[in-house]
């Protein structure tokens, strides 16, 4: 380890708001005595449009186990990057929103410089949140192993043809039918690909995994949860017309050939999320925000 404090800042420098956020962040890291930290691209994009003096530069001045924590501007789709960036080290994320719903985000845009002060002050708790581990056979062979935050979804190649598989819950077949995909999801993921899919909204808290099949032509293609401990199977049938596609997290793509095996089960490496509010900040205050959802006439409890 290094002898200073190494914060990354990891940034969506697509936007101008973020930029403006990205510079904020880096002055107000630079001022509390930590050292910020860039990635080579974004330190480059960033250097033409805001002063980056005194940025170290990940992979070249510094490692990922070097950094105390990583501070992500942007929504969902930056966070999922920057777990991918740390994965295999115990560095913390701490999520503020530049985007649209960000869920999971842990400030909003305009809490920065209080975000910035308790990195400072070294103020944050650690949330560990359950991956899960994916693994692809073509005639009993390994021929991928990925991860994901939040789900791995099996779906069709092709925009025209239907997706024929068999469902399989730990080493039992339940159910096979024609459909777009199946989304396999953690309890962080409910409120992403699952949660459009129509699939159900599980709380962080609640160990489990999710499967949702995709507009599926079968009477019983219900949404599924099952243990964690669980190993779930999907395999494309030979019968199928077209070959399918595995992502992971919306971010990493695997074709799958007709007859390919999509195996998934618990990782044992978490993301870790760093947290600033306390526990009065409930799932239940979240779903509320990011949703927008109507609470007026609530009275609460008597007593």
């Amino acid at each position: 380890m290094t002898e200073h404090r190494h914060v990354l800042i990891l940034a969506h420098t697509g936007r101008e708001a973020t930029v403006d956020a990205a510079a904020s962040a880096l002055a107000l890291l630079r001022d509390g005595g930590v050292v910020p930290v860039l990635t080579e691209g974004e330190r480059d994009d960033l250097a033409a449009r805001c002063d980056v003096a005194g940025a170290e530069v990940l992979g070249v001045d510094v490692e990922v186990a070097d950094l105390e924590l990583v501070v992500v501007l942007g929504g969902d789709g930056t966070i999922l990057r920057a777990a991918e960036l740390v994965r295999g080290s115990a560095v913390p994320l701490l999520g503020v929103n530049m985007g649209h719903v960000g869920f999971l985000a842990e400030a909003e845009a305009e809490d920065l410089a209080h975000v910035i002060a308790r990195v400072v002050a070294r103020r944050w708790d650690v949330e560990e949140r359950h991956t899960i581990a994916v693994r692809v056979y073509e005639d009993d062979r390994l021929v991928h192993e990925d991860w994901a935050l939040n789900e791995a979804a099996v779906e069709k190649a092709a925009r025209e043809r239907m997706l024929e598989v068999v469902l399989e819950i730990d080493g039992r077949p339940l159910s096979s039918f024609g459909c777009d995909g199946i989304v396999i999801a953690t309890p962080t993921g409910s409120t992403a690909y699952g949660f459009s899919a129509g699939g159900p909204v599980v709380w962080p808290a609640l160990d489990a995994m999710l499967v949702v099949p995709l507009s599926a032509h079968a009477l019983f293609a219900r949404p599924l949860v099952v243990p964690p401990s669980s190993a779930v199977a999907v395999e494309v049938l030979r019968r199928t017309p077209a070959s399918g596609v595995l992502w992971c997290d919306g971010r990493r793509m695997c074709d799958l050939a007709v007859g390919a095996r999509v195996e998934v089960g618990p990782s044992a490496e978490p993301v870790r999320l760093a947290r600033i509010h306390s526990e009065e900040d409930r799932f239940t205050d979240r779903l509320v925000r990011k949703f927008d959802l109507p609470v007026s006439g609530w009275r609460g409890p008597t007593s």
